[in-house]
């Protein structure tokens, strides 16, 4: 699954760098696939009723205690969720190459990552390459390894990179994320 160079040059944005380099500027294309843009959860029919509940409660509780502000956040979460509920997530590139990480329309060089670590437990549906910048207020890049053989990942970074070998579990964040289904 490689990506399509020449249309792919012009559109490619760079982190801290001069936007008019073309694809070859950021390396030769080492491994790549396509990841869905955020993950899909089935939800049943009650998981919605609970949600509805959850969200009555909310606002209920904000007109109690005069915070709109709050009753306007739950509102548009409660939106949010349910516009992306109905569509399909879009599929983006994903590429390691020789100078960085080309995510969409985004490169990273590898310069801006403190490391990287893989969580692979297939049995428990865990399969994720994680990569954490050196600037602390930027998040985790989360990136979901689908079917792709772990083994050949690790070699190509830790070429660039250090490894976190400490992170033996996804994070907490997304670990709540996948039981709530959001």
């Amino acid at each position: 699954m490689s990506i399509n160079m020449e249309e792919e040059s012009s559109q490619i944005e760079s982190n801290g760098f001069d936007n008019s380099r073309s694809m070859a500027d950021f390396g030769a294309t080492k491994i790549s696939w396509e990841i869905p843009e955020h993950e899909k959860y089935y939800r049943t029919r009650r998981w919605y009723i609970i949600a509805a509940t959850v969200s009555l409660i909310l606002l209920i509780f904000s007109f109690f205690t005069s915070n709109f502000l709050f009753a306007v956040i739950v509102i548009i979460a409660a939106f949010v969720l349910i516009l992306r509920d109905g569509q399909e997530p879009n599929k983006i590139n994903f590429s390691l190459t020789d100078e960085g990480v080309i995510l969409g329309k985004k490169f990273y060089d590898y310069d801006v990552f403190k490391n990287f670590s893989i969580v692979y437990k297939p049995n428990l549906e865990i399969k994720n390459l994680y990569f954490e910048f050196k600037n602390p207020v930027h998040p985790r890049l989360s990136i979901p390894l689908l079917n792709m053989n772990p083994l050949p990942i690790r070699d190509n970074l830790l070429k660039y990179l250090a490894e976190d070998l400490e992170r033996t579990d996804q994070p907490l964040s997304e670990a709540l994320a996948k039981l709530f289904k959001l």
